[in-house]
């Protein structure tokens, strides 16, 4: 299960307590993850790393407590600090011979398949050239109001595993384990060191946690763990300042919570399923059954449909599936019910005579 000695493409994700040292960054801890960093690329690992800070940092510069809750005050902290943490970055990994690059991103650029596509290809020719890769949400202009924030990194992280095929994701926390209790209020939580399927027990010993800079918590880690998991990527979650962490974790050592993969989803089905959902579309029973069968979706089937959404958006299906429409919202109204040789009657010639495919049909439950 530890065995990565033909781990290929890594993503790490470094939290902002980890990275954090009196109201600014840790110099003395971004050099040493360079060294580890160099050492795996100079071994033939691909590695992206994903940090947070950049909120902290700018608090930090501008001598303000935490936590830090305005919208507005965020963003500026944000626009102040990603520079000053890319400046750490930049001297830390040229230090070591390595070149670094930034991408900013917003949950806008993963859900369009257009922008999407071309992040992918940016980002494999950075990694063929050797360079490191620095993400981070671009926490300056996304907001959770106009829908093009993450929410937290742990998130982005494994949306970046997912979509880059990363062979490994490793989650660098101020907590050693996922344990079966609060090892901080309950002195007999057992450490979990492997889980196979994330249960509901599983997410009730997550519990949750939120520093003053920070917006996530172990169950935002166990959230991140479920969309790697569809990418068949594992996970690795462990303290960030143990010693020489990195290269510990990739010898095989037991250190910190090992999450193993469910399923493999392929490139265009993971990008369904981690599309946030433009819309809802009613099903009956019976197309519900025929789905299941791997058949297409009908209007005969649909029994309403709810928000505002153009063809080719992602939309859940009774909560149970997400699909790519061939329809508009205000086309499927028009069609709930009908056959699908109305199709052409009622919106003219050149139409499918399809809600949806199969192959752009994936199901939530499994």
């Amino acid at each position: 299960m530890r065995d990565f000695s033909k781990t290929k493409r890594i993503v790490i994700k470094i939290g902002t307590n980890t990275l954090s040292r009196s109201g600014g960054v840790n110099t003395d801890y971004v050099r040493d993850v360079a060294g580890q960093i160099a050492s795996l690329v100079s071994a033939g690992k691909q590695i992206v790393l994903v940090t947070s800070g950049a909120i902290g940092m700018g608090a930090g510069r501008l001598k303000l407590p935490g936590p830090i809750t305005e919208m507005e005050m965020r963003q500026a902290c944000a626009a102040i600090g990603q520079p000053l943490l890319m400046a750490e970055y930049h001297e830390a990994f040229a230090s070591f011979g390595l070149i670094c690059s930034q991408v900013l991103l917003t949950a806008e650029v993963l859900n369009n398949r257009k922008t999407y596509l071309n992040l992918r290809k940016a980002m494999e020719t950075l990694l063929r050239l050797g360079v490191v890769p620095i993400l981070n949400e671009n926490d300056c202009v996304s907001t959770a109001e106009i829908g093009t924030a993450f929410g937290d990194n742990d998130k982005l992280s494994a949306l970046v595993a997912s979509k880059l095929d990363a062979d490994l994701l490793i989650l660098l926390t101020d907590i050693d384990a996922l344990y079966d209790a609060d090892p901080r209020t309950s002195p007999d939580a057992k450490k979990i060191e492997v889980v196979f399927e994330i249960t509901s027990a599983i997410e009730q010993a997550a519990g949750a946690r939120v520093s003053a800079y920070s917006t996530g918590g172990m169950k935002t880690k166990i959230a991140a763990a479920r969309i790697a998991a569809d990418a068949g990527c594992r996970i690795v979650l462990a303290h960030g300042k143990t010693e020489r962490v990195l290269e510990r974790i990739l010898a095989g050592e037991n250190l910190g919570t090992l999450f193993m993969p469910r399923r493999k989803l392929g490139n265009r089905a993971r990008w369904i399923l981690n599309h946030a959902p433009e819309g809802t579309i009613t099903i009956d029973e019976g197309a519900v059954a025929a789905l299941r069968k791997h058949k297409s979706l009908l209007p005969s089937g649909i029994r309403g449909v709810e928000g505002r959404f153009e063809s080719g958006s992602v939309v859940l299906l009774n909560a149970i599936a997400k699909a790519v429409t061939n329809f508009g919202s205000d086309e499927l109204k028009s069609l709930a019910g009908k056959h699908s040789s109305e199709i052409r009657s009622l919106l003219g010639t050149g139409r499918r005579d399809v809600v949806a495919t199969p192959e752009d049909i994936v199901f939530l439950d499994y």
